[in-house]
């Protein structure tokens, strides 16, 4: 099957249950990513800083670019200019880089704080307690132009669907209990990103609002990166 038809398959499917996809090119050509957005895709997530800036001066500027893999923070001041949402927000220093970045560009920078949910040290995240810390400290009441829209997670690497779907529901009260405690009134705090190719319909029947899915639409990763085609 070809991208597109790949894409539409999980889009109707998405879209039917009111969940939005993240098609995650990391890796892919800007061909590849153009043959989606021509299928009707515009939400696209990269992992890697310098991958998004170079696809995105090539590529249609209504895409909305998630950055979804850990986010150094002297790498923001290159993606605050365009970026749509950080989904990978996973320390206040970070937090204030953003908000730095995003107050020279005169925007509101949207933001995921990313939970430590797995039962993997490769992750990254804050734990539990971290995440309430931090949007209880004042210095995070200082920050004007980061808005934090919800939470995101990667559940452990394993074929155990209960392990999953009990990751996925942590999140998930984690997320109510957060939104009772400190967005109560904030509309735009509704997002929880949850879910790859391998397990999002276990985050979906956990409450997820937003998935994560790449190899499934575009196949597999480009192992040599597709930048050296062009040198």
């Amino acid at each position: 099957m070809s991208i597109a038809d790949n894409l539409l398959k999980y889009k109707n499917e998405l879209e039917a249950q009111g969940v939005k996809l993240v098609a995650v090119s990391k890796n892919h050509p800007p061909e590849s990513v153009l043959e989606a957005y021509h299928a009707g895709q515009r939400v696209f997530g990269e992992n890697l800083v310098q991958e998004m800036v170079d696809k995105q001066a090539q590529l249609p500027q209504d895409i909305e670019w998630h950055l979804i893999g850990h986010l150094q923070s002297n790498k923001v001041k290159y993606i605050a200019p365009f970026v749509k949402l950080i989904e990978s927000v996973d320390s206040l220093k970070l937090l204030k880089e953003i908000n730095k970045q995003a107050i020279k560009h005169n925007r509101i920078i949207d933001c995921l704080l990313q939970i430590y949910i797995a039962d993997e040290e490769s992750k990254f995240g804050l734990d539990f307690d971290e995440a309430v810390e931090l949007l209880r400290s004042e210095e995070f009441a200082e920050l004007k132009n980061v808005r934090i829209i919800g939470l995101m997670g990667i559940a452990t690497n394993t074929a155990q669907e209960k392990q999953t779907s009990i990751e996925f529901n942590e999140l998930k009260v984690l997320f109510e209990g957060i939104k009772v405690s400190f967005f109560r009134k904030e509309e735009s705090f509704r997002e929880i990103s949850m879910g790859m190719s391998s397990d999002y319909k276990l985050a979906i029947a956990e409450g997820s609002t937003m998935v994560r899915i790449g190899s499934n639409i575009f196949g597999k990763r480009v192992i040599k990166h597709w930048k050296n085609k062009e040198s």
